[in-house]
């Protein structure tokens, strides 16, 4: 049945190119959204907590803080709205899950960036 199931995704799923990131990563999300019959692309940008799953069910998190509120969104990777993913800083952090992260406030919020060889 598993192997039926992957067959099916990877012959009629379109799969898009998006760059490789992972948690700490600070990445810019842009998605489509519909208001009635116009479309317009809007941008999140934030730290990515988790990627979760493999293939077609992958999702990852972003985290970002608006005015004073953290706001959290979690993107299936094969959203058909989802237009493109620019990674705009590689952050160093050691867990794939990085929860902690929520309750971190003022510079202890600050994740190192990568050095890059």
């Amino acid at each position: 049945m598993e192997s039926l199931i992957k067959f099916v995704q990877d012959e009629f799923v379109t799969k898009k190119e998006f760059p490789e990131y992972s948690a700490g990563d600070t990445i810019t999300v842009y998605y489509e959204i519909s208001e009635g019959a116009k479309t317009r692309t809007q941008f999140f940008r934030g730290v990515v907590i988790q990627v979760k799953g493999t293939g077609t069910s992958k999702t990852f998190t972003i985290r970002k803080i608006s005015g004073t509120v953290g706001v959290e969104r979690i993107f299936p990777v094969n959203l058909p709205a989802l237009q493109k993913i620019e990674v705009n800083k590689r952050g160093a952090v050691r867990r794939a899950r990085i929860y902690y992260f929520r309750g971190l406030t003022g510079k202890k919020a600050r994740i190192k960036e990568q050095r890059r060889r």
